[in-house]
């Protein structure tokens, strides 16, 4: 389980890597989403809770990329499995949650990044 001082560690590391990858320019960063994805995505998707996949790991991740970008869209809108509907983020819109996945699979080889709905 993560405990608040070690989630707000991992999290400050998140947005380390986000601008990382920003000044890198493998994926922009959209900071409203990053900042939603840390309150809301990042306590599952850090340690990989409840079987999340988590950040950049390409096993994980690969059988739901196979599945195309609007896929893990409607379930991330409607939930599955263990991830609840909307991910625990109600103030997210749609663009808010492809960026958030976007975030997750960036320098994936199978990342959707052509698969825009």
């Amino acid at each position: 389980m993560v405990t608040a001082g070690k989630g707000v560690i991992l999290a400050m590391g998140v947005f380390m890597l986000a601008g990382a990858q920003a000044s890198g320019a493998s994926a922009p960063v959209n900071e409203r989403a990053m900042a939603l994805w840390a309150r809301s995505c990042a306590l599952c998707h850090i340690d990989g809770n409840a079987g999340a996949p988590r950040v950049g790991q390409a096993e994980e991740w690969g059988p739901r990329l196979a599945q195309g970008r609007e896929t893990l869209l409607k379930h991330t809108v409607e939930g599955l499995n263990s991830m609840p509907p909307l991910g625990y983020c109600m103030a997210c819109e749609r663009e808010d949650f492809l960026a958030m996945i976007d975030f997750m699979t960036a320098n994936l080889a199978a990342a959707p990044a052509g698969d825009q709905p």
